[in-house]
Protein backbone atom coordinates (compact mmCIF):
# COMPACT_ATOMS: atom_id res chain seq x y z
CA UNK A 1 0.00 0.00 0.00
CA UNK A 2 2.78 2.43 0.83
CA UNK A 3 4.23 1.98 -2.64
CA UNK A 4 1.03 3.36 -4.24
CA UNK A 5 1.27 6.70 -2.44
CA UNK A 6 3.19 9.68 -3.71
CA UNK A 7 3.66 13.29 -2.73
CA UNK A 8 1.29 14.46 -5.46
CA UNK A 9 -1.55 12.32 -4.12
CA UNK A 10 -1.16 13.64 -0.59
CA UNK A 11 -1.06 17.25 -1.77
CA UNK A 12 -4.11 16.66 -3.98
CA UNK A 13 -6.21 15.36 -1.09
CA UNK A 14 -5.05 18.25 1.08
CA UNK A 15 -6.20 20.66 -1.63
CA UNK A 16 -9.62 18.97 -1.80
CA UNK A 17 -9.96 19.23 1.98
CA UNK A 18 -9.00 22.92 1.96
CA UNK A 19 -11.19 23.99 -0.99
CA UNK A 20 -14.12 21.63 -0.39
CA UNK A 21 -14.31 20.52 -4.01
CA UNK A 22 -12.44 18.75 -6.76
CA UNK A 23 -12.79 21.84 -8.97
CA UNK A 24 -11.23 24.05 -6.30
CA UNK A 25 -8.40 21.57 -5.78
CA UNK A 26 -7.72 21.49 -9.52
CA UNK A 27 -7.52 25.29 -9.63
CA UNK A 28 -5.11 25.37 -6.66
CA UNK A 29 -2.89 22.70 -8.18
CA UNK A 30 -2.95 24.18 -11.68
CA UNK A 31 -4.54 21.17 -13.35
CA UNK A 32 -7.99 20.18 -14.67
CA UNK A 33 -10.98 18.88 -12.70
CA UNK A 34 -11.17 15.62 -14.75
CA UNK A 35 -7.47 14.97 -14.09
CA UNK A 36 -7.96 15.29 -10.33
CA UNK A 37 -11.07 13.07 -10.42
CA UNK A 38 -9.26 10.38 -12.41
CA UNK A 39 -6.27 10.53 -10.06
CA UNK A 40 -8.54 10.04 -7.03
CA UNK A 41 -10.36 7.08 -8.62
CA UNK A 42 -7.07 5.37 -9.54
CA UNK A 43 -5.80 5.91 -6.00
CA UNK A 44 -9.03 4.48 -4.53
CA UNK A 45 -8.70 1.36 -6.67
CA UNK A 46 -5.10 0.85 -5.61
CA UNK A 47 -5.82 1.37 -1.92
CA UNK A 48 -9.03 -0.62 -2.00
CA UNK A 49 -11.06 2.02 -0.14
CA UNK A 50 -13.05 5.20 -0.86
CA UNK A 51 -11.29 8.50 -0.25
CA UNK A 52 -14.15 10.83 -1.22
CA UNK A 53 -17.86 10.71 -0.34
CA UNK A 54 -19.52 12.14 -3.46
CA UNK A 55 -22.88 13.29 -2.12
CA UNK A 56 -25.00 15.81 -3.95
CA UNK A 57 -23.03 18.59 -5.64
CA UNK A 58 -20.14 18.53 -3.23
CA UNK A 59 -17.63 16.05 -1.90
CA UNK A 60 -16.24 15.32 1.48
CA UNK A 61 -13.30 13.23 2.55
CA UNK A 62 -13.84 9.83 4.07
CA UNK A 63 -11.92 8.89 7.18
CA UNK A 64 -9.17 7.39 5.01
CA UNK A 65 -9.12 10.53 2.88
CA UNK A 66 -8.79 12.72 5.97
CA UNK A 67 -5.80 10.67 7.16
CA UNK A 68 -4.03 11.17 3.86
CA UNK A 69 -4.95 14.85 3.71
CA UNK A 70 -3.55 15.36 7.20
CA UNK A 71 -0.25 13.89 6.10
CA UNK A 72 -0.46 16.08 3.01
CA UNK A 73 -0.16 19.11 5.30
CA UNK A 74 3.07 17.73 6.77
CA UNK A 75 4.39 16.93 3.30
CA UNK A 76 3.68 20.46 2.08
CA UNK A 77 5.46 21.94 5.08
CA UNK A 78 8.44 19.63 4.58
CA UNK A 79 8.65 20.48 0.88
CA UNK A 80 8.54 24.21 1.59
CA UNK A 81 11.24 23.82 4.23
CA UNK A 82 13.40 21.76 1.87
CA UNK A 83 12.95 24.31 -0.91
CA UNK A 84 13.87 27.18 1.41
CA UNK A 85 16.94 25.32 2.64
CA UNK A 86 18.12 24.52 -0.88
CA UNK A 87 17.55 28.12 -1.97
CA UNK A 88 19.64 29.32 0.97
CA UNK A 89 22.42 26.97 -0.12
CA UNK A 90 22.28 27.95 -3.77
CA UNK A 91 22.19 31.59 -2.70
CA UNK A 92 25.26 30.97 -0.49
CA UNK A 93 23.37 32.11 2.59
CA UNK A 94 24.23 28.79 4.22
CA UNK A 95 26.28 25.69 3.62
CA UNK A 96 29.23 23.75 4.98
CA UNK A 97 32.48 22.78 3.26
CA UNK A 98 34.94 20.33 4.78
CA UNK A 99 38.43 21.36 3.66
CA UNK A 100 41.58 19.31 4.21
CA UNK A 101 44.96 20.89 3.48
CA UNK A 102 48.66 20.11 3.76
CA UNK A 103 50.50 22.15 6.45
CA UNK A 104 52.30 24.77 4.35
CA UNK A 105 49.05 25.62 2.53
CA UNK A 106 47.03 25.78 5.74
CA UNK A 107 49.46 28.44 6.97
CA UNK A 108 49.28 30.57 3.81
CA UNK A 109 46.62 29.93 1.15
CA UNK A 110 43.88 28.75 3.49
CA UNK A 111 43.74 31.74 5.90
CA UNK A 112 43.45 34.18 2.97
CA UNK A 113 40.75 32.11 1.30
CA UNK A 114 38.73 31.65 4.49
CA UNK A 115 38.94 35.35 5.34
CA UNK A 116 37.61 36.23 1.88
CA UNK A 117 34.80 33.68 2.18
CA UNK A 118 33.75 35.03 5.57
CA UNK A 119 33.52 38.54 4.12
CA UNK A 120 31.63 37.58 0.95
CA UNK A 121 29.52 34.71 2.27
CA UNK A 122 29.19 34.96 6.06
CA UNK A 123 26.58 32.19 6.09
CA UNK A 124 29.08 29.57 4.90
CA UNK A 125 30.90 27.36 7.37
CA UNK A 126 34.27 25.91 6.34
CA UNK A 127 35.95 23.35 8.58
CA UNK A 128 39.66 22.60 8.26
CA UNK A 129 41.73 19.47 8.88
CA UNK A 130 45.35 18.82 7.94
CA UNK A 131 46.57 15.86 5.89
CA UNK A 132 49.22 15.27 3.26
CA UNK A 133 48.40 13.69 -0.08
CA UNK A 134 47.52 10.95 -0.85
CA UNK A 135 45.67 10.63 2.49
CA UNK A 136 43.81 13.88 1.78
CA UNK A 137 42.63 12.52 -1.57
CA UNK A 138 41.25 9.44 0.11
CA UNK A 139 39.23 11.65 2.46
CA UNK A 140 37.58 13.28 -0.57
CA UNK A 141 36.99 9.95 -2.23
CA UNK A 142 35.44 8.43 0.90
CA UNK A 143 33.14 11.42 1.41
CA UNK A 144 34.87 12.56 4.60
CA UNK A 145 36.05 15.81 2.97
CA UNK A 146 34.67 18.04 0.22
CA UNK A 147 37.86 19.75 -0.97
CA UNK A 148 41.50 18.75 -0.54
CA UNK A 149 44.59 20.83 -1.20
CA UNK A 150 47.26 18.54 -2.62
CA UNK A 151 50.55 18.86 -4.46
CA UNK A 152 52.81 16.90 -6.77
CA UNK A 153 56.35 17.21 -8.06
CA UNK A 154 57.40 16.39 -11.64
CA UNK A 155 57.65 12.65 -11.93
CA UNK A 156 55.74 12.10 -8.69
CA UNK A 157 52.00 11.41 -9.10
CA UNK A 158 49.44 13.39 -7.13
CA UNK A 159 48.11 10.13 -5.69
CA UNK A 160 49.86 6.84 -4.98
CA UNK A 161 49.30 5.82 -8.56
CA UNK A 162 47.60 6.94 -11.73
CA UNK A 163 44.25 5.48 -10.62
CA UNK A 164 44.09 7.60 -7.46
CA UNK A 165 42.57 10.58 -9.30
CA UNK A 166 39.99 8.52 -11.16
CA UNK A 167 36.59 10.06 -10.49
CA UNK A 168 38.05 13.22 -8.93
CA UNK A 169 38.24 16.76 -10.31
CA UNK A 170 41.39 18.88 -9.93
CA UNK A 171 41.93 22.61 -10.22
CA UNK A 172 45.51 23.85 -10.61
CA UNK A 173 46.18 26.70 -8.19
CA UNK A 174 49.87 27.55 -8.50
CA UNK A 175 53.40 26.36 -9.18
CA UNK A 176 55.38 26.55 -5.95
CA UNK A 177 59.16 26.98 -6.40
CA UNK A 178 61.72 25.33 -4.13
CA UNK A 179 64.07 27.19 -1.78
CA UNK A 180 67.13 26.19 0.19
CA UNK A 181 67.01 27.08 3.90
CA UNK A 182 70.38 28.02 5.36
CA UNK A 183 71.63 29.53 8.62
CA UNK A 184 72.66 33.19 8.08
CA UNK A 185 76.35 32.42 8.61
CA UNK A 186 76.47 29.76 5.89
CA UNK A 187 78.94 30.40 3.08
CA UNK A 188 76.15 30.23 0.47
CA UNK A 189 73.77 32.52 2.36
CA UNK A 190 74.98 35.58 0.45
CA UNK A 191 74.34 34.01 -2.98
CA UNK A 192 71.27 35.02 -4.98
CA UNK A 193 70.50 31.34 -5.61
CA UNK A 194 72.09 28.11 -4.48
CA UNK A 195 72.85 25.07 -6.61
CA UNK A 196 72.04 21.89 -4.71
CA UNK A 197 75.32 20.39 -5.91
CA UNK A 198 77.16 22.97 -3.81
CA UNK A 199 75.52 21.47 -0.71
CA UNK A 200 76.38 17.86 -1.43
CA UNK A 201 78.46 17.49 1.75
CA UNK A 202 75.91 19.11 4.06
CA UNK A 203 73.65 17.42 6.57
CA UNK A 204 70.06 17.70 5.41
CA UNK A 205 66.79 18.17 7.29
CA UNK A 206 63.94 16.55 5.40
CA UNK A 207 60.23 17.30 5.53
CA UNK A 208 57.17 15.16 4.76
CA UNK A 209 57.65 11.84 2.93
CA UNK A 210 56.74 13.31 -0.44
CA UNK A 211 59.02 16.33 0.13
CA UNK A 212 61.77 13.93 1.21
CA UNK A 213 61.35 12.04 -2.05
CA UNK A 214 61.61 15.32 -3.94
CA UNK A 215 64.85 16.20 -2.11
CA UNK A 216 66.36 12.83 -2.93
CA UNK A 217 65.31 13.01 -6.59
CA UNK A 218 66.65 16.57 -6.95
CA UNK A 219 69.93 15.64 -5.26
CA UNK A 220 70.37 12.56 -7.43
CA UNK A 221 69.84 14.74 -10.50
CA UNK A 222 72.72 16.90 -9.26
CA UNK A 223 74.96 13.90 -8.72
CA UNK A 224 74.83 13.17 -5.00
CA UNK A 225 72.87 11.37 -2.27
CA UNK A 226 71.71 13.76 0.47
CA UNK A 227 72.83 12.89 3.98
CA UNK A 228 69.51 13.19 5.82
CA UNK A 229 70.24 13.70 9.50
CA UNK A 230 66.76 14.74 10.65
CA UNK A 231 63.23 14.35 9.31
CA UNK A 232 60.06 16.05 10.50
CA UNK A 233 56.70 17.02 8.98
CA UNK A 234 56.71 20.23 11.05
CA UNK A 235 58.09 23.12 8.99
CA UNK A 236 58.61 25.25 12.08
CA UNK A 237 60.77 22.47 13.50
CA UNK A 238 62.71 22.28 10.21
CA UNK A 239 63.40 26.02 10.37
CA UNK A 240 64.48 25.77 14.01
CA UNK A 241 66.88 22.93 13.21
CA UNK A 242 68.37 24.97 10.37
CA UNK A 243 68.69 28.02 12.63
CA UNK A 244 70.53 25.88 15.18
CA UNK A 245 73.13 25.05 12.53
CA UNK A 246 72.21 21.37 12.41
CA UNK A 247 71.78 21.20 8.64
CA UNK A 248 70.22 22.71 5.55
CA UNK A 249 66.80 22.02 4.04
CA UNK A 250 64.92 22.10 0.74
CA UNK A 251 61.58 23.81 1.32
CA UNK A 252 58.57 24.81 -0.80
CA UNK A 253 57.90 28.46 -1.48
CA UNK A 254 54.72 28.48 0.59
CA UNK A 255 56.96 28.28 3.66
CA UNK A 256 58.58 31.58 2.67
CA UNK A 257 56.30 33.71 4.83
CA UNK A 258 56.93 31.56 7.90
CA UNK A 259 60.68 31.54 7.27
CA UNK A 260 60.77 35.31 6.81
CA UNK A 261 59.65 35.66 10.42
CA UNK A 262 62.44 33.36 11.63
CA UNK A 263 65.61 35.40 12.35
CA UNK A 264 67.91 32.39 12.16
CA UNK A 265 67.09 31.25 8.62
CA UNK A 266 67.88 32.55 5.14
CA UNK A 267 65.96 31.26 2.11
CA UNK A 268 67.53 31.23 -1.33
CA UNK A 269 66.05 29.93 -4.62
CA UNK A 270 67.20 26.37 -5.22
CA UNK A 271 68.92 26.11 -8.61
CA UNK A 272 68.54 22.67 -10.13
CA UNK A 273 65.29 21.89 -8.29
CA UNK A 274 61.84 21.83 -9.83
CA UNK A 275 58.67 23.52 -8.57
CA UNK A 276 55.72 21.60 -7.21
CA UNK A 277 52.20 22.02 -8.55
CA UNK A 278 49.49 22.79 -5.99
CA UNK A 279 45.93 21.67 -6.75
CA UNK A 280 42.48 21.81 -5.23
CA UNK A 281 40.78 18.42 -5.53
CA UNK A 282 37.08 17.61 -5.21
CA UNK A 283 34.52 15.44 -7.03
CA UNK A 284 32.70 16.33 -10.28
CA UNK A 285 29.35 16.36 -8.47
CA UNK A 286 30.61 18.68 -5.72
CA UNK A 287 31.82 21.14 -8.36
CA UNK A 288 28.12 21.95 -8.88
CA UNK A 289 27.55 22.71 -5.18
CA UNK A 290 27.65 26.52 -4.80
CA UNK A 291 29.48 26.46 -1.45
CA UNK A 292 32.22 24.22 -2.87
CA UNK A 293 32.48 26.33 -6.02
CA UNK A 294 32.81 29.48 -3.90
CA UNK A 295 35.55 27.83 -1.83
CA UNK A 296 37.47 26.89 -4.98
CA UNK A 297 37.20 30.44 -6.27
CA UNK A 298 38.49 31.80 -2.96
CA UNK A 299 41.44 29.39 -3.00
CA UNK A 300 42.28 30.35 -6.58
CA UNK A 301 42.17 34.05 -5.65
CA UNK A 302 44.39 33.43 -2.63
CA UNK A 303 46.86 31.55 -4.85
CA UNK A 304 47.03 34.47 -7.25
Amino acid sequence: MIETLDVGALRMLRAIADTGSVTGAAARLGTSQPAVSQHVRRLERRLGTALLDRTGRGVRLTEAGEVLARHGTSVDAALRAAQAEVLSLTGLQAGRVRLVAFPSSSATLVPRALAALRTRHPGLTVTLDEAEPPESLQLVRSGDADVALAFDYPGVALGRGEDDLRGLATRHLLDDPSFVALPPGHAAAADESVDLAALADESWIAGCPRCRGHLQAAAHARGFDPQIAYATDDYVAVLSLVAAGLGVALLPGLVHETAARHPGVVLRPAAGSSSRAVHAVTTPDLLRVPAVAATLRALAAAAR
